[in-house]
């Protein structure tokens, strides 16, 4: 039988297997002890000291941003466009020949102010007044031969029938008898307008043939601004009736033209419409085909809130500008109107008198302070 000491070493050798099977474990168990304990002390002062620099960047105060401001005072706003235009003539007319014949008299010369029945030239004579002489004395021997018919026939000394073949003859050398008038007349050509003779095609023993142009008259005592409008703008420009019209050639000189004709239909493959504007010219500063710049107001308003296009901002998929208000900017969503060179018409959420954010607004955030460094009025001075 197992006495009690033989029980105590057998437990007492089960013990020792069992702490020699842990040793390896309590060597690990400690050897992640040395490295925890002192990395979780450093994780701990690093915490601190991280609390501890949040702290002290708490106590320092922020600084503001500093932005420029514009003080909303209303002025004209307009939208407009500028194109290019040519000057024509009032009136250009090409003065021709209507028979044929040599010239024997030039009466004009280029640059000549010329009434309407001024003599422009005056062609051979000769024998168109042989025609004319000749007929004439066919018409008055039918004429005298009618009369004393008609006198004959009422006492029956001849026939009806002669009478009416003298009739006949009468209404024959009266139609020859006024063309060779007329073409009598037209050895005299002469002005049908007032204007300016322009160009001289005749010289003194020229042949001409009917048709032939023989002075080409002008007037420019006033002109015809012509302007290709595009067809976007079509609608906008048939309403107006004022047009600001410059010429570079004058040194910039600006002129007021009035509406004349819009053409209905366009003779281009851009798609352009002329447009025909009156400009007085008595002074005859402007001459024929000199370019012009047309500005054509499309839209205006006369006492108008605008912003600069870059003070305008997108937040929360809106778009509007910071308004600032004792030091304070907010965001506020406006409605964007026409178009005025750089600047945005405002028709709805802002209103005079109120401060917007023209610089320094890409950096701000609503609600935050703000340090104005400067007010303007006009937006020209942001660039002083």
């Amino acid at each position: 039988m197992e006495t009690k000491s033989d029980n105590s070493k057998k437990i007492g050798r089960k013990i020792l297997r069992l702490i020699w099977r842990g040793i390896p474990f309590i060597v690990v168990l400690f050897s992640i002890l040395l490295i925890i304990l002192p990395l979780g002390k450093k994780i701990s002062a690093e915490k601190a000291a991280l609390a501890q620099k949040q702290s002290n960047e708490k106590a320092i105060p922020k600084a503001l941003t500093n932005v420029v401001t514009m003080e909303l005072v209303p002025s004209m706003v307009m939208e407009k466009i500028s194109l290019p235009g040519v000057a024509k003539p009032w009136v250009s007319l090409e003065v021709v020949s209507e028979i044929r014949g040599k010239v024997v008299n030039k009466k004009v010369f280029e640059g000549r102010h010329v009434n309407k029945g001024d003599i422009l030239a005056v062609i051979d004579k000769s024998d168109y007044q042989n025609a004319y002489d000749s007929t004439l004395a066919s018409y008055e021997t039918a004429l005298a031969n009618g009369k004393r018919l008609k006198a004959l026939v009422k006492k029956n000394f001849v026939t009806q029938s002669q009478l009416d073949d003298a009739v006949a003859r009468i209404k024959t050398t009266r139609a020859a008898f006024e063309n060779a008038k007329l073409n009598l007349s037209r050895c005299t050509i002469r002005s049908p307008m007032r204007g300016i003779a322009d160009r001289i095609h005749i010289e003194n023993g020229k042949f001409l043939n009917s048709g032939d142009p023989v002075v080409r008259i002008i007037q420019i005592d006033k002109l015809k601004i012509v302007v290709g409008i595009p067809e976007s703008d079509v609608d906008a420009v048939r309403k107006l009736k004022t047009f600001e019209v410059t010429i570079d050639a004058l040194k910039g000189k600006t002129y007021s033209g009035a509406y004349h004709y819009l053409y209905k239909t366009t003779d281009s493959m851009a798609r352009l419409y002329n447009l025909e504007i009156k400009v007085d010219n008595k002074d005859a500063a402007i001459l024929p085909d000199m370019f012009a710049r047309v500005k054509i107001i499309k839209q205006q308003d006369p006492r108008g809130l605008a912003v600069p296009m870059y003070a305008l901002v997108d937040h929360n998929k809106e778009t509007g500008v910071y308004i600032e208000n004792n030091g304070v900017a907010h965001f506020r969503p406006v409605t964007m109107g026409f178009l005025d060179g750089w600047k945005t018409q405002i028709p709805k959420g802002l209103f005079p008198g109120e401060k917007v954010v023209v610089a320094g607004q890409r950096i701000i955030e609503d609600g935050e302070r703000v340090n104005v460094t400067k007010t303007i009025r006009d937006m020209e001075e942001i660039l002083q």
